[in-house]
């Protein structure tokens, strides 16, 4: 996928809803997974994508696109339960406006169905605020959240309004970028998945985070926080520990364009409740954690069976996007990225250091309703007056 992408037109879909029912037999594609529903969402994902590519790109997106939705019934009897279970529903949202958003988001159609079903999703043993569960592709560039009903509903709400400051800001943003939105039916129990870009490199550790919301009140990890292996800090730990992010002036003046454009936006959703995740890639720790892996394979080489094992990695503390230790390879000097996927990637003055920036959204439902009670509700951009401490 080209790294200079541009906006493309916008795309619609000419029926509101369309429901078929499959009862089909064994393909030569499989989907192994360690439990039925990621085998369900891959099976999903590979079948949404796959019918999409035989639906033409319209000239622009209706209203209908915005509350359109594919089902699928399928009953697999002939299948290996071991594969998938013997019935189960897809369901997804809005293909026609998700499939407009990737492209937006310079992510090719099959490069999203590779990345979610070459290979099971991994499992993260964290919980969000309210219990969400989050998984991450198996390449690590995207990121798979469990969320409610209510929050399927919210989402609707808000995903013409998003869509359309996405168009307007070229898909240069701060904010999640929103790839997919499905529902999964398996033994008459519905779960509801969200995949986002991964918010942090596909490739370059994160070793040190930060959830910042601008404010100094309660705003301290927890000793139990800080035992993690990647723990979350926060605004007063930011401030206490001296932290400086040396991006430059022309790399600080670009993120702050975004970030005011971006807060503006939500002002206009009426949302307050959201905060900035900020990961730092240590070079020189990264250049030491990779000499003792390529130690430790060589004491383990004539122990490999060949057949490789499931990529595994720390995925942290909510607010997060997973972490990646392993480096995937590429033409990359240490400390290099991506910037076609890490688009959230910036480079920091000090060689030895990157940052990955962002606002994370953990939970619609977080960020809708509960507001951020430490601001006055008058003050339209409460949080812009106390960030620039992050830059100098």
């Amino acid at each position: 996928m080209s790294s200079n992408c541009t906006s493309v037109a916008p795309v619609s879909a000419s029926k509101t809803k369309t429901k078929k029912k499959h009862f089909i037999g064994q393909k030569v594609k499989l989907f192994r997974a360690s439990e039925p529903i990621l085998s369900v969402l891959m099976w999903g994902v590979n079948h949404t994508i796959n019918e999409l590519s035989n639906v033409p790109v319209p000239v622009m997106l209706m209203p209908d696109d915005f509350k359109a939705y594919s089902k699928i019934k399928v009953d697999n009897h002939l299948f290996n339960k071991e594969n998938l279970p013997s019935r189960f529903k897809f369901k997804e949202y809005c293909p026609m406006v998700f499939r407009n958003l990737r492209e937006r988001f310079c992510i090719d159609d099959q490069d999203y169905q590779n990345s979610l079903t070459r290979s099971a999703p991994l499992n993260s043993d964290s919980q969000g605020r309210f219990g969400n569960r989050f998984l991450s592709s198996y390449d690590h560039r995207f990121v798979i959240k469990t969320v409610s009903s209510e929050d399927i509903a919210e989402m609707h709400n808000i995903l013409k309004k998003y869509h359309q400051f996405i168009v307007e800001c070229h898909g240069s943003t701060l904010l999640p970028q929103f790839l997919g939105m499905y529902r999964l039916t398996v033994d008459g129990v519905e779960t509801y998945l969200v995949v986002t870009r991964n918010v942090f490199s596909h490739r370059l550790t994160v070793h040190r985070k930060y959830d910042l919301k601008g404010s100094t009140v309660s705003r301290e990890a927890s000793d139990k926080e800080k035992a993690k292996e990647l723990p979350t800090f926060k605004d007063n730990d930011f401030l206490n520990e001296g932290q400086k992010l040396q991006i430059g002036d022309d790399n600080k003046k670009y993120f702050l364009e975004k970030l005011k454009r971006d807060v503006e936006f939500l002002a206009t959703l009426k949302i307050m409740d959201y905060s900035l995740l900020v990961g730092i890639h240590d070079v020189d720790r990264a250049e030491q954690e990779e000499m003792e892996v390529e130690a430790g394979g060589e004491e383990e080489e004539y122990e490999n069976d060949g057949m490789g094992g499931a990529l595994t990695g720390s995925f942290g503390t909510p607010p997060d996007s997973p972490g990646n230790p392993l480096n995937f390879g590429g033409f990359f000097s240490p400390g290099e990225f991506d910037s076609s996927v890490d688009v959230y990637a910036i480079k920091s003055n000090d060689s030895k250091r990157h940052s990955f920036l962002s606002f994370v959204k953990l939970n619609l439902k977080w960020i809708t309703f509960e507001m951020f009670c430490h601001w006055p509700t008058h003050n339209k951009y409460p949080i812009m007056s106390k960030w620039n401490y992050v830059f100098f």
